[in-house]
């Protein structure tokens, strides 16, 4: 995503220590999986977040997905990973009026994300596509230009939109709103931001709103896979590709794996990260309930390393699924205690090519450089 800094930086060249992340879980009683792959690619920070969470409210078993892309730093991604879905299962209407809590959370997190930047120089965003999963519905909520995707009957349907500023209707609000679109490399908000919708972004904030766009699907036997993913991923493959690259695969984590690993390929300049969520069959993998106590103490709900991960403005590691680039050696399985349950966390080899040296980009433009969000 396209941010142009008011402050310009001189090039300069960094060398990428911290590689590509994954994992993945599932829910206690097998009904869906999940996968995710992560990884700074080419870029010598990573302001890419995403959080996979399993949760149990008024006595449903609910499922919360999103990928978090941030502009500006690293400072609103982060934010709004740790808060977005805490509010969200919180909100009083979260099972009657999911829709309505879906937005009011949204709303709420940007608020208090704003609050907490008052001392802040310099203004930073982040994108938000979230995918929440209550009993037979799959809502879609999205803000900014990272993307839900998902296959339907062998057919890719997207389901969000991205949400640029030469879009008509975008184009249109932010003007009686007083601001302007210009094009500077691409289209921008005041010539700064590429996208219309955010997280953040204080100085911009009366034209770049975080309203989601909200979509509801049901989840039935024609529904097989979704995935949701950062732009690095939807800059080189179209939703089509992406569809099929992954339909013959069945275990999520390495569908995202392989989604990161194209991407890089195809020379993705940006971060890359993929969220794959499944309800196809899920083979002798998947324990039963009543198999899962004997197995491992207690019910599982889901394999989780996200409280775990930690993200520095130039550094995203994770303590139990780092990977250099150059040792793609399996570790341990961890055990974990988390609420509402057992959490089973483990670290899982990923094969993914070398990431090179990375130049940070030096092209200049009448307002500034352009930096690498």
């Amino acid at each position: 995503m396209g941010y142009i800094s008011s402050v310009l930086s001189s090039s300069s060249q960094v060398h990428v220590d911290d590689g590509p992340v994954s994992g993945g879980g599932l829910s206690h009683n097998g009904k869906f999986s999940y996968g995710y792959a992560s990884s700074p690619g080419k870029r010598s920070s990573m302001e890419d977040f995403y959080e996979t969470r399993i949760d149990g409210v008024e006595g449903e078993i609910v499922g919360l997905f999103g990928v978090f892309d941030g502009h500006g730093g690293a400072r609103a991604a982060e934010y709004v990973k740790q808060n977005l879905f805490s509010n969200l299962i919180r909100h009083p209407k979260f099972i009657s009026d999911t829709k309505s809590a879906i937005a009011d959370a949204y709303k709420h997190t940007d608020s208090e994300f704003l609050k907490s930047e008052n001392n802040q120089n310099r203004d930073a965003g982040s994108t938000a596509s979230t995918a929440i999963l209550v009993g037979d519905r799959l809502l879609v909520a999205n803000v900014g230009d990272s993307r839900a995707v998902i296959c339907r009957g062998g057919n890719a349907i997207a389901v969000s939109r991205d949400h640029k500023p030469d879009q008509t209707d975008e184009r249109q609000r932010i003007e009686d709103a007083g601001g302007f679109v210009m094009w500077a490399g691409t289209w921008r908000v005041g010539g700064v931001l590429a996208v219309s919708r955010a997280f953040g972004d204080r100085l911009l904030k009366q034209y770049v709103v975080a309203d989601p766009e909200i979509q509801e699907e049901k989840i039935d036997s024609s529904l097989e896979f979704l995935i949701l993913a950062s732009d690095g991923l939807w800059d080189v493959v179209t939703n089509e590709e992406a569809v099929a690259m992954i339909k013959p695969i069945p275990d999520p984590e390495e569908a995202a794996k392989r989604l990161m690993q194209e991407a890089y390929q195809r020379g993705s300049a940006d971060n890359i990260t993929c969220v794959v969520v499944t309800w196809s069959d899920q083979g002798e993998g998947v324990a039963t309930e009543e198999e899962q106590p004997a197995r491992w103490g207690g019910p599982i709900y889901t394999r989780r390393e996200d409280e775990n991960r930690i993200h520095s403005p130039r550094n995203s590691i994770s303590r139990h699924d780092h990977f250099s680039a150059s040792t793609f050696a399996a570790r341990p399985l961890h055990l974990y205690s988390s609420s509402p349950s057992a959490l089973l966390s483990r670290t899982v080899p990923i094969s993914s090519p070398p990431l090179s040296t990375a130049i940070l980009p030096s092209g200049l433009s009448s307002l500034g450089m352009i930096s690498p969000k």
